[in-house]
């Protein structure tokens, strides 16, 4: 039942919560009352920063050595001003190399991760719960995805890499997850329970009362009639 009798416009049933993987799907994309998205999708925006900083780290740096270290050798008979020129036109060589590489790193573990992320938490949602094998399929899928240009031999080796680098992530995740006493599906459907119990709760709350001024009005209508 939308509404129940007597209530008035906006007081209509609340939602239940998702029953299907497809509307459990939907639901990852949509903001709450708060206009808050779900901690799962706030988790996958929070592991591509991450993985965008790691890798341009991962690059950057070594890149960033090496390059200064190259000037410093190949530099020998120039001539600068002073030393802190020197130094200075070493940092900025060695700068450049960082965010060249830098970079390319950077954008590729950030596709990586979140590609794998995308993929294992849609799987969890989808099924409503959290197993290895979804985070091994993430990972052959996304090692897959990343090597399909190196024809059918580079698509077998990434999917077998994916899904070498899934399972113990996942594993590790899992670790945690069982150390917070819940999986983040068993959260997630637990908040959706306790928050559909509530609004429930004060639906039939405001209904009770609109139902008893109705019910005050029409007995005024009639002593009024009688009168």
């Amino acid at each position: 039942m939308a509404e129940g009798p007597g209530a008035p416009s906006g007081f209509g049933r609340p939602v239940p919560p998702p029953q299907t993987g497809w509307e459990r799907l939907r639901e990852l994309w949509q903001r709450d009352d708060r206009q808050r998205y779900p901690e799962e999708t706030v988790n996958i925006i929070k592991a591509a920063f991450t993985a965008g900083l790691v890798g341009w780290l991962y690059g950057g740096l070594p890149a960033f050595r090496s390059a200064r270290k190259t000037f410093i050798e190949r530099s020998h008979g120039e001539l600068f001003q002073n030393r802190a020129d020197a130094v200075q036109s070493a940092h900025r060589a060695g700068l450049r190399s960082f965010i060249r590489y830098g970079w390319r790193w950077s954008w590729r573990v950030t596709v990586f991760v979140t590609i794998f992320n995308i993929v294992s938490t849609g799987l969890s949602v989808y099924r409503d719960k959290t197993t290895i094998s979804h985070f091994a399929a993430a990972g052959g899928f996304t090692g897959a995805l990343f090597r399909m240009n190196l024809g059918l031999p580079g698509l077998a080796g990434g999917f077998v890499f994916g899904a070498a680098f899934g399972i113990p992530t996942g594993g590790l995740l899992m670790a945690l997850h069982s150390l917070a006493g819940e999986t983040m599906q068993e959260k997630r459907s637990r908040e959706r329970r306790e928050l559909y119990e509530q609004k429930l709760a004060e639906w039939q709350s405001r209904l009770s009362v609109t139902e008893v001024l109705g019910q005050t009005e029409n007995n005024t209508q009639g002593v009024l009639k009688m009168d």
